[in-house]
Parts: C-alpha cells; sequence; structure tokens
C-alpha cells in the first residue's frame, strides 16, 4: 500500500511539472536532470532554480507555487476512471524508440492493451482523399505484416489512416491512432467506434490532457509522434501538401526509414509520394517482401545475440570513438543509433560512418530498426 501512494505521489509530480506555464518537453527534462525528480524539482529553492540554464524569475516563481498540484490530481484521478495510462518519458512502458528524441513529449495518454515498444513498428500513413488503389496497397500491406507481428501505427485521420487501422482489426493486427486531442475526444467523430475497437487491439495515444479539443497546430505535432515512435513510415498516396509528408519529414529528421508507393502521372493523391521518391526521400516501396529485406526483418531473433565479454576483444587498434561503441554496445547488447548519439554525443554522420567501418571489420552488424549490436568474435 505505501509503494502504490509513492508511485501515485511520483506520478502527480510528473504531471504537474507538465502544467507550469512556458515549460516545454525540453525544459522539463533538464529540470528533472538538474534535480533528480519531478518531486524533488518543485522543492527544490528558487535560488538554486535560478541557476540552472534558461530558467528564469517567472518560471521559478512558478515552480515555487505548489497550486498546480491540485490540477495534476485531478488528471491524475481522470486517468483511473477511464482506464488510461499516464506514460511519463522514464517510464518503461514509454515508446523507447520515441524518448531518444529530443523534441519528444515527456507526458502521454495511452488507452490500449499493445506493447509500445514492440520489436517491429511500422507508420502507415497518406492523404485524406485516398483513392481505390491505396485501400487496396494499404489492406495488402497490413494483412501481409501480419506474419511479422508488426504494430502498425497511424493518426485516425480520414483516408488512409483509417483504412490502416480498419485494416489492421480486420487481420488482427495490432495497431496505434495516435491523436491531436484528448485521449477522452476522438476526431473525427465517424472514426469512434474503430477508436473503441482499436483499445482492445492496440490503442490510442496523445500527449494532450483530457478535454484538449482538435486544433490545427496539433496536427504536425501528432505527425512526429507518428514518425518518432516507428521504425520506418509507409506513405500510400500524398497529395503535393498534406499530413502525410510532414511525417515523412520528420521521419527524415528522425533517422527512420521512410518509404513510398508510387502511383499515376498526373494523379493528384500520387504527387507527394512520386516527389519524395524523385527527391531521394524516400525508397520506392515495390511491395511487402522487398520492404522486409530492407528493413532486414528476415534476420534472427534479438535474443540469440551472444554478450561479449572485455576479454574477448582488444580495445588498443580503435580510436577513442569506436571503443566508446563498443563498450555501450557490451552493455546494452543492441541499440538504436539515436541512442547511441544520444549517449556518447557522437555527431549522428559521423557515427554513422563510424559503425559501417565497423560493420566491414566485422565488429557490429545492423539490425532491423536501425539498432545495431556486437558481433561474436
Amino acid at each position: 500500500m505505501f509503494s502504490l501512494w509513492k508511485l501515485r505521489k511520483k506520478k502527480l509530480h510528473q504531471i504537474a511539472l507538465t502544467l507550469i506555464p512556458k515549460i516545454g518537453d525540453v525544459l522539463v527534462r533538464q529540470l528533472i536532470s538538474y534535480c533528480g525528480s519531478a518531486e524533488q524539482v518543485f522543492k527544490t529553492p528558487k535560488g538554486k532554480l535560478l541557476k540552472i540554464p534558461h530558467i528564469g524569475n517567472i518560471l521559478a516563481d512558478s515552480l515555487q507555487n505548489k497550486s498546480v498540484l491540485e490540477k495534476a490530481r485531478k488528471i491524475l484521478q481522470q486517468a483511473d476512471d477511464s482506464g488510461t495510462k499516464l506514460l511519463f518519458y522514464t517510464d518503461p512502458e514509454y515508446p523507447a524508440r520515441l524518448k531518444q528524441l529530443y523534441d519528444a513529449p515527456v507526458l502521454l495518454f495511452y488507452r490500449g492493451n499493445a506493447d509500445l515498444n514492440k520489436q517491429r513498428v511500422v507508420a502507415v500513413v497518406g492523404t485524406r482523399q485516398s483513392t481505390e488503389y491505396g485501400k487496396q496497397i494499404t489492406e495488402q500491406l497490413v494483412s501481409e505484416l501480419k506474419q511479422y507481428n508488426a504494430l502498425i501505427v497511424s493518426g485516425l485521420a480520414y483516408g488512409i489512416d483509417i483504412v490502416a487501422h480498419r485494416a489492421s482489426l480486420r487481420s488482427q493486427v495490432e495497431t496505434i491512432g495516435v491523436m491531436a486531442s484528448g485521449i477522452d475526444i476522438v476526431y473525427p467523430k465517424s472514426h469512434k467506434s474503430v477508436a473503441k475497437q482499436m483499445i482492445n487491439y492496440g490503442g490510442l495515444l496523445t500527449e494532450h490532457t483530457f478535454g484538449t479539443e482538435p486544433d490545427q497546430r496539433f496536427f504536425p505535432q501528432r505527425n512526429r509522434i507518428i514518425a518518432g515512435m516507428s521504425d520506418a513510415v509507409i506513405v500510400v498516396e500524398a497529395a503535393s501538401k498534406g499530413g502525410a509528408l510532414i511525417t515523412a519529414e520528420f521521419a527524415n529528421n528522425y533517422h527512420r526509414e521512410v518509404f513510398a508507393v508510387p502511383g499515376p502521372l498526373g494523379k493528384p493523391s500520387s504527387e507527394g509520394c512520386n516527389r519524395l521518391i524523385r527527391n531521394n526521400k524516400a525508397q520506392i516501396f515495390t511491395g511487402t517482401s522487398d520492404f522486409i529485406d530492407s528493413m532486414n526483418w528476415n534476420f534472427s531473433a534479438p535474443d540469440q545475440h551472444i554478450e561479449l565479454h572485455p576479454k574477448e576483444l582488444d580495445l588498443t587498434g580503435f580510436t577513442e570513438n569506436e571503443s566508446q561503441v563498443i563498450f555501450l554496445l557490451r552493455q546494452h547488447r543492441e541499440m538504436q543509433i539515436d541512442e547511441m548519439a544520444w549517449k556518447t554525443q557522437i555527431y549522428m554522420g559521423q557515427l554513422a560512418s563510424l559503425l559501417l567501418n565497423l560493420e566491414f571489420q566485422g565488429i557490429v552488424r545492423s539490425l532491423p530498426g536501425k539498432k545495431y549490436s556486437l558481433v561474436y568474435l
């Protein structure tokens, strides 16, 4: 009982920290990094808070005001009543792929039963004005991904998004809908019945608190979550402008794999996809089997990897950065390149080149989802 009380108290302060006016996700992480925990942030004297970079008088005063805890208590109660999980970025259930990104939300509202850290996560997105061609491609793709136990992520919007969710439910493939509203407000309303089914076979996810109505500025924010929590983004159909292209742009920035389905020339619904391919911002999607090969998903399961011990590899012939990467992979067995860059503070381009060199030497091997592990020598 005492441990449960401590857990709720911890969650209460985590929620409260996100409710402080003018505070953002980056600053929340910084405060916790300096103070140790969300609860400790509220206990830290103003003088010490002011010594933290980017913390001014107004924000320091807000952190001294405990009234925000009452608002947090109401949100915690709403979560309990609605069966909503509150995932702080330090929680193990929080999407690990998303966690490593600098602009990831620190708090997520989640209703569902799917593992957000599945081995394979694919975002399927596209235009709201989907064609019969796009629907057929989406339904076939989702059906063929079932054997790989993939988690399908999309935005619950009209068009390709809802086709992907419905196809997932029909094929019994877990699917996550990322929302641009509160977890209790499904948009569009016509998708409520699908959203309800998804809670039982996948889930709904948002960074917005209860009662938040959808807003134009929230949709790009939602798209970054879709891209960030996935191994790959497949754009089935896209006009010259739209949310699917924004998702693809985020995915490229996050070093995720991007695929686009080519379409007929002159068709508005294919302009965006064809342009992504032309500009080398997406690989051409020619079928699920080719996609699986590109993702290297026919590779043996991660639990077959053998952990190395220090005596098995002489590090004297490696550079400081190479040694740092090898030690890191010894500790974690496998790791995404984004997380590696964050922990080593090696520039992404330099790290990619370094890993390629180690792969040529037979020291590391690449895994699905831009992960790497050591090769047993």
